[in-house]
Parts: C-alpha cells; structure tokens; sequence
C-alpha cells in the first residue's frame, strides 16, 4: 500500500484546489509547500499596522448570488462560499493619460458605454457593436473548449479570435485614447494589445463586465486560508516549510516524491503546481517531446511592486475607484519594450484597497498599492550591492506617474515594502519570477499548447499558469479541473 494516494506540490491557487477537490472525493492527499503559509501569489503580510494584499487587484469569476458564476460555484462545491466575504467594485477601472484622458468606466455594460460616450462623443453605436462581438467572442470561445461542433460555432470566431486585440479596436475606432480605455486590461495579461489574442482579451472584459469585478475581506489570504480548511477538514495532511527534491518514477511512471530532508513519499499521482522548468528538472529525465516543447518557450514577465500604507484615507487623498490605470501615453507597445528597462515607468495599475474596504487600513488610512510589470532580465546586470538604491529609485518612477493624478501621496506614507522580479523569484521559486508562466500569447494559448493535458508521464498532473493561463481565476479553475480528472480516473481504476 502507498503512503498516499496523491501528492500536491505547492500550495498556490492551483495546488490548493487540486488538493481539496482530491481531498473532498476520498483520495488520500498529501500537500506539500515549502513556505510557511498557503496561497503563492494569494497572500498578504503586515508591516506596522497595516496588511498588504500580496498580487490580487480584482477578481473575476464570482458573480452575484443570484447569477453566480464559476468561481463562486466553485467555491460552493468545496464548501467555503458561506466562510467568504466578497467586496463587489462598482467600477471596472479609472483610466488616465495625463493632460489628455481621465475617465471612469462602471461595472455594466450600458454604463460603460454611456461612460465612453460622454468621454468620446459620436462613437456610442461602434461601442455598442465592439461590446456585442466581445460577447460574441466569448460565448464562441466557450463553445470551442467545450467541444462544440464546428458547424454549431458562428463563423466570425474564426476570424477574429486570434486576430490582435489593436487590429480589432481598429476596426471599430479611431481616437487612440478611447482604444486605450477600452484596452487596458491588456496588463493583467502581461502581453499589449499588438499581440494579445482577441479571444483572450475578450474573455477577460466579458468576465469583469457581465459578472463584476470583486475582492475578498481579508485579501487573497482569507481564500487561501478557507481553500486549505477545506483540505484538512476532509482529512488531507499538509507540510509546511518542505520542499519536493525529486518526482520518483518507474519505468516512465511516477511512484512518489523524494522531500528535500531526504523522506520518500510513496504516491502513484503527484500534481505540481510548480513551474514547469522546476516540475521536469524533479523528474531528472525529461521525455524527449516534452524537452523539445519547453526549449521553444519563453519565460513570461514578472512584476514591480509598491506596497503603501498610507496616513489618509482614501477620500482624502481623492480616490474614487479601486483601480486605476495611469500611462504616459497612448503607445503601448513602447510600454510593453520598457518592461525590460529601467527607464521611468510609463504606466503604473494603481490599487486603493479601501474604496471598498477589504480591511487591510486601520480607520483614517489606507492601503495601496502600485504595480507595473517587468522582465526579470532587466536585473541581470545590477551588482548586489547596488540592488537596494536600483530598486527605491525605480520605484519613485511609479510615485512619480501616480502623483500626476493622486498628488500629496508621498507626504502621508507611512509603511512601504517594495517587490522586484528578484523578489517574486525567490518566494514563488518561479524562473524569472514570472507571474503568468510563459509569455501569454497566441502560440502558447490553450489552442496550440496543452501541457495540463500532455504532461508526458504517467502519474504526473500539471496545474496552474505554467501549464495554461495566468490569474487568480484561471488557476483556481485550472486546480480544481486537475482534481476532478483525477477523481474520474480513481473512480475508473
């Protein structure tokens, strides 16, 4: 008899619902994650008295009660939607280019446009198409991952599906500044709109519009925490503080997991929610097409971030949504080429987290935080000793540009903590401490790579953003996908 039935490495969004999903239908799991808490990226720690939420900025796939959608069913299904409390944002986004463009976009698909309408007069009829073909795309792009016959699919799919988001707005508009309004959600899928697929992108807008953006009380680390009760409770065990030095096989398939004190874990299913280089570097021997399919992939970007706690509230200091894009200027593929620079930021996502309060800020402060993304390659050649002064004088760039529309922000901060690529390396054990796996383009979406399906052993699940794409949703998605295949194949034995 094994040890276990299954062994889940990590405790990211992936690996947690793999293992609680396993857990939750009689398999006998063990978690292993070699930080001292659960989440990943899904975390938040304090400094002084304030907590900062670690990477979530907005939420999608939770829905209201009464038109749920699937994280929230999700949540249902492993028992802890009633241990939740989501904080719904009323607006998607605050989009800024200072001197030019200033405007604010509501959760709604009729106030959106109106929003844009009055921001861009003469252009509410081509919104109003560009909103139905994103619908259209996404209902389209379900149908297609579902299996739908082609014949049942509408054509237009397949016209525009991979066609770049730019030459799709392109078609619809000319002012560059309402493109950009319409567009900037191009960042939370690190890849600019000259690139990014429009299905994609699609999918992302629909999923904020029709179903809100929300937020959790007590950040991403009240979910993570409620994912592993939900573990533990149906009787999985869990290692903190444990690494997995190598996925045992034989014969080409897995039999347990070697921990890094040397323990061998016996388990003919083991899950990773490692990164694929980390996953397949366990193995020691890589299959032959599995080697030559990570040989044509490339490491996707990081991200700089600015954690404050702020001396003011949020209304003081004139914030009036929870997100706020802010750019230089309308080019964002010179944004995109600056991510591997330390030029002065050229756009900054700026997240007040007590618009709608998630309780991090102590009454009359707040809590905020500044993100822009960027490759971890733009580090290589920082001596270590000038790694602190590199890091402060980029990250006054992001003040700089937040300052532009929330001034008087630097003379009430109170706590700061600021995160490199360096930084996201060395707590996610990521390459390059990228944030959505490899780089979120055509050739490495779910149409032309598979590796959740195709992980080349016998024995071995691959969850999370490495093995499809990156975000909060996807990857809790993607866990519990993992899990109930799994469970089938248990079943089934």
């Amino acid at each position: 008899m094994t040890d276990y039935d299954a062994v889940v490495i990590g405790a990211g969004n992936a690996g947690l619902t793999a293992a609680a999903t396993l857990a939750r239908g009689g398999v006998r799991t063990l978690l292993v994650e070699r930080h001292n808490v659960p989440g990943g990226c899904a975390t938040s720690f304090r400094r002084g008295r304030f907590e900062f939420e670690v990477a979530l900025h907005q939420l999608s796939g939770i829905g209201s009660p009464d038109q749920a959608f699937m994280l929230r069913r999700l949540f249902e299904g492993l028992g802890i939607a009633d241990k939740l409390e989501f904080v719904e944002e009323h607006d998607l986004y605050r989009v800024v280019v200072p001197g030019r463009l200033d405007v604010t976009i509501p959760a709604d698909w009729q106030g959106a446009v109106d929003a844009l309408e009055a921001a861009f007069p003469g252009n509410r009829s081509r919104i109003e198409d560009f909103f139905a073909l994103v619908k259209l795309i996404t209902f389209c792009q379900v149908a297609v991952m579902r299996n739908a016959p082609t014949d049942q699919v509408d054509p237009r799919y397949f016209h525009e599906a991979l066609r770049p988001v730019a030459e799709v707005l392109d078609d619809f508009f000319d002012d560059d500044g309402l493109k950009m309004a319409l567009s900037v959600y191009w960042t939370y899928l690190g890849q600019p709109p000259s690139v990014l697929p429009f299905q994609d992108f699609a999918l992302t807008l629909f999923a904020y519009l029709e179903f809100k953006p929300w937020h959790l009380r007590g950040g991403s680390q009240a979910m993570s925490s409620a994912l592993l009760g939900s573990f533990l409770d149906a009787g999985g065990e869990v290692r903190f503080n444990t690494g997995v030095e190598a996925i045992l096989t034989d014969e080409g398939r897995v039999t347990g997991v070697r921990l890094d004190t040397g323990e061998q874990i016996s388990a003919p299913e083991v899950v990773s929610n490692a990164s694929l280089p980390t996953t397949y570097a366990m193995l020691g021997e890589v299959p032959p097409e599995v080697a030559a399919d990570l040989g044509t992939r490339r490491v996707g970007v990081s991200g700089f971030v600015m954690h404050m706690g702020l001396d003011a509230s949020a209304v003081d200091l004139g914030f009036t949504t929870s997100t706020t894009f802010i750019n230089r200027d309308t080019d964002d593929d010179r944004t995109h080429a600056s991510w591997r620079t330390f030029d002065p930021v050229r756009g900054v996502a700026v997240s007040c987290y007590d618009v709608e309060p998630i309780g991090f800020a102590p009454s009359g402060a707040c809590h905020v935080t500044l993100m822009t993304l960027q490759y971890a390659d733009a580090w290589d050649d920082v001596a270590p000793q000038d790694y602190a002064a590199t890091k402060f004088a980029y990250a006054e760039t992001l003040l700089d540009l937040m300052e532009t529309t929330y001034p008087g922000v630097r003379a009430v901060i109170e706590e700061v903590d600021v995160a490199t690529p360096l930084t996201m390396t060395r707590y996610l054990g990521h390459p390059g401490g990228a944030i959505y796996g490899y780089d979120q383009d055509a050739t490495e979406g779910w149409l032309f790579r598979n590796s959740e399906r195709k992980p080349g052993v016998e024995g071995l699940s691959l969850a999370g953003s490495w093995a499809g794409m990156g975000g909060f949703q996807p990857t809790l998605e993607a866990g519990s996908r993992v899990g109930r295949r799994l469970l089938r194949r248990f079943v089934n034995a």
